[in-house]
């Protein structure tokens, strides 16, 4: 039987690999928008459950979102033998930037539902950086883990480990300050929590950062037990 280390190669994707980017998207819009692993069904709440986006759309948002920050080295993935990605980490060290107003139109148009939730949490966690470190957030001192998608059928959990360690191991090395992800589902949380140390952040007055589904009059029919909300996690380096 294969080690793990055998069924796997890991790499950080540059920008001249074009196809390892759109490798990499595809496996990241396939399980957000919804695909069968090993058996069960992989979804999204926001995006696959409750705002059913298209698989094309969402593909063109990451694809775009990855040729546009690749550059920076927060983009991982796993590799198996035939060098298909089964598993993407994508992040960058952007300042956390707001953008009022709707973005996206045609059949894409309600990920500005997603838009403005991502706006909510921000907004607070941006304010409670600054009287947290007594400035602004800038570029370069927050690694932000923005997708995360696995479809490998073995070993799933330690891709998700493997994948994580590289990013987080090379923001410490460059010194940065967080590692911060908004979280959509618990499992999601709880990977992270459980490889990563990233709980849910707790601002200065002691509360949660989080949007909650059933406030929302777009996604109050994503149920409790699926997810009952998005919230800031963040890991101190």
């Amino acid at each position: 039987m294969q080690t793990i280390a055998e069924l796997y190669t890991y790499e950080i994707l540059t920008k001249d690999q074009s196809d390892l980017i759109e490798k990499a998207a595809a496996c990241l819009a396939s399980t957000f928008v919804g695909v069968e692993v090993a058996g069960k069904w992989v979804q999204e709440p926001i995006i696959g459950y409750s705002l059913k986006l298209p698989y094309d759309d969402f593909y063109q948002f990451t694809k775009e979102y990855i040729e546009a920050n690749v550059h920076q080295g927060y983009c991982a993935v796993a590799l198996d033998e035939e060098r298909n990605v089964v598993g993407a980490l994508v992040g960058d060290t952007n300042a956390l930037e707001v953008i009022e107003g709707d973005i996206f139109s045609g059949t894409f148009s309600d990920m500005n539902i997603v838009m403005r939730v991502l706006e909510d949490i921000d907004i607070r966690f941006l304010a409670d950086y600054k009287k947290r470190f007594g400035k602004d957030m800038e570029d370069g001192e927050v690694l932000h883990l923005f997708l995360l998608g696995v479809i490998a059928e073995r070993n799933r959990h330690d891709i998700v480990q493997t994948l994580g360690d590289i990013l987080i191991n090379k923001a410490t090395q460059q010194g940065l300050r967080l590692v911060l992800a908004e979280a959509t589902n618990p499992k999601s949380m709880t990977l992270l929590e459980k490889f990563h140390g990233m709980p849910k952040y707790v601002d200065v007055e002691g509360n949660f950062i989080v949007h909650k589904y059933e406030d929302n009059e777009h996604l109050n029919d994503i149920p409790a037990d699926v997810a009952d909300g998005i919230y800031i996690i963040v890991k101190e380096l």
